[in-house]
């Protein structure tokens, strides 16, 4: 009779941890939607064990709006995850800061672009991200001290 296994990951939650907008300058900034913004976003994650295979996953975006000199916007989200993982400890670290964030992240896209829209802003889609190299950079920077 063959073993039944485990599921190796599951996603137990999804939820807001932190969600803030600032539009300073609103409404007059409104009159100046006619030109083109500059569009700054930074992506991190975070990571941190619970209890034995469960973990939390923080998808952090910041996003910053631009019209020519004058900030248009600023938008903050936590978008987080609570995952069991049933894997290997070499396949741990990866799959927390690569697959965890690749599958949270159309849900975060999704919040930012509502949330840009409800604040009077003109629709915004964020492009894939690729999380290995985030996770990469995040591994260059703690090498260095």
């Amino acid at each position: 009779m063959a073993e039944q296994q485990q599921s190796t990951l599951m996603i137990n939650s999804q939820y807001i941890k932190d969600l803030s907008l600032e539009i300073p300058h609103a409404p007059e900034i409104f009159k100046e939607l006619t030109k083109q913004p500059s569009l700054k976003v930074d992506i991190s994650v975070d990571t941190q064990k619970l209890e034995d295979n469960t973990y939390t996953v923080d998808l952090n975006l910041a996003l910053n709006g631009d019209i020519e000199s004058k900030k248009l916007f600023i938008l903050e989200l936590t978008y987080s995850a609570v995952v069991t993982l049933n894997v290997p400890e070499e396949h741990l670290e990866p799959i927390l800061n690569i697959e965890i964030p690749r599958l949270t992240f159309p849900f975060a896209r999704n919040i930012v672009t509502q949330c840009l829209m409800e604040g009077g802003l003109p629709p915004m889609m964020l492009t894939p991200v690729d999380f290995a190299a985030v996770y990469a950079a995040k591994q260059a920077g703690q090498g260095k001290n």
